[in-house]
């Protein structure tokens, strides 16, 4: 018998029973969805994180004062003070892949102008600042080198401070506000860059040259940490090899004794995160893919229990000249139907699904074509595997016993 024959029969067999049929597939269907919407949840966010790294600067390299910690081990505050004014000196001076630098000295406190005061930090920076981060200045300019060398009291804001400090949209720029009793002047605007992946508000912030935060604000003679950034990506080890070098030297440390600070890159962080998301992604996908071995499962049972209820059926077309092998194709070809149909409408329903997650829960999403594929292999796999015993067992039959059966 041919295949569109066979074809035929298996299609008006699955007519018949359209409700068994549906609630066969459900499993498939939800199986497959369920794949493909936590594997676009995985991916998106694995890219997602990749944009706010490399935003961030994914050549950017930060270095802390004191030694990394091991075990919980809390660190003495002369621990925390390793990084000087003179280690940056030296960085600048002796690196040569080496792009941008810049000292960070944080204080935390009170803005205030008037009547309005919002909570934020004083990040004290110098001017390479903007190219290690990527930002830029929208409104006014960044404050100079020489305002960095005289200690001046000015300030440049971001988008989150400005409606908070001027709620009635003044234009900040020129302006005197306070931080905490200090004085300082607005003189620029930061780009509004909003939320990041940790859920940080990267426009709240104030950038104020590091001597004014080390001398007005702290009443420090030592850094906080140090950001650079290297030349370009591929020298980012090159380049931190290079700091230590320097800074071992600059902190007269002998040969075997650990470093009294820390160096940590983008790259490291973006591997180490991608890592992370990459087994939560393999992970969901495993917990998804549960359901669709349970689909399959269903499809054999349902084959099954179909074998046993036309066995009568099977002896009558085995009795007029059917083969073993065509009863077998037939339950096969009804099996595959039954799992194909299952995984297209499971597609649909996952990337349904994705665009649901994405449009209400504004979360990162991006379906792989890779896994839509994959699915779909693995429904058609799933209807050979799993109808292949109960084909084989209606091929098997007795067509004399099968006709007898009651």
């Amino acid at each position: 018998m041919n295949i569109h024959n066979l074809l035929k029969i298996a299609l008006k067999a699955l007519n018949n029973n359209k409700m068994r049929c549906f609630l066969t597939m459900l499993g498939v269907i939800i199986g497959v969805g369920a794949v493909i919407a936590m594997l676009a949840i995985g991916q998106g966010s694995k890219n997602s994180i990749k944009a706010q790294i490399s935003e961030m600067g994914s050549n950017m390299i930060m270095i802390f004062p004191g030694a990394e910690r091991r075990g919980g081990v809390r660190q003495s505050s002369d621990d925390m003070q390793t990084l000087k004014p003179s280690d940056y000196e030296a960085l600048v001076n002796q690196a040569s892949t080496i792009a941008n630098i810049t000292p960070t000295v944080n204080g935390s406190g009170q803005w205030i102008n008037g009547n309005n005061n919002y909570p934020s930090q004083a990040q004290g920076v110098n001017t390479q600042y903007l190219d290690i981060r990527q930002r830029k200045v929208t409104q006014g300019e960044m404050f100079t080198e020489e305002d960095v060398k005289r200690a001046a009291k000015v300030c440049v804001v971001g988008k989150t401070l400005v409606e908070n400090l001027f709620p009635d949209g003044t234009d900040p720029i020129g302006k005197v506000v306070r931080f905490g009793s200090i004085p300082m002047t607005i003189i620029g605007v930061l780009d509004e860059k909003g939320y990041n992946t940790m859920g940080q508000d990267q426009d709240d912030l104030a950038l104020v040259p590091y001597t004014t935060v080390m001398k007005r604000v702290l009443a420090t003679d030592y850094l906080q940490g140090i950001q650079a950034s290297a030349i370009n990506e591929d020298m980012t080890d090159e380049t931190i090899n290079e700091i230590t070098e320097i800074l071992r030297t600059q902190h007269k440390l002998r040969d075997g004794e650990e470093d009294n600070f820390t160096i940590r890159s983008m790259q490291e962080l973006a591997e180490m995160i991608s890592s992370t998301s990459s087994m939560m992604t393999v992970l969901l996908a495993a917990v998804a893919g549960i359901s669709l071995l349970v689909g399959g499962i269903g499809i054999m049972n349902i084959m099954i229990v179909s074998v046993t209820e036309r066995t009568r059926e099977i002896g009558l077309r085995m009795s007029i000249g059917a083969t073993g092998r065509d009863i077998m194709m037939q339950f096969l070809i009804e099996a595959i139907i039954i799992s194909v149909t299952g995984g297209v409408i499971g597609i649909l329903t996952g990337a349904l699904a994705t665009w649901m997650i994405s449009f209400f829960a504004h979360w990162p999403v991006q379906i792989d074509v890779a896994a839509v594929i994959l699915s779909f292999v693995v429904c058609t796999a799933i209807g050979i595997i799993f109808g292949f015993y109960p084909a084989a067992k209606a091929s098997n039959l007795d067509p004399i016993e099968a006709i007898r059966y009651e």
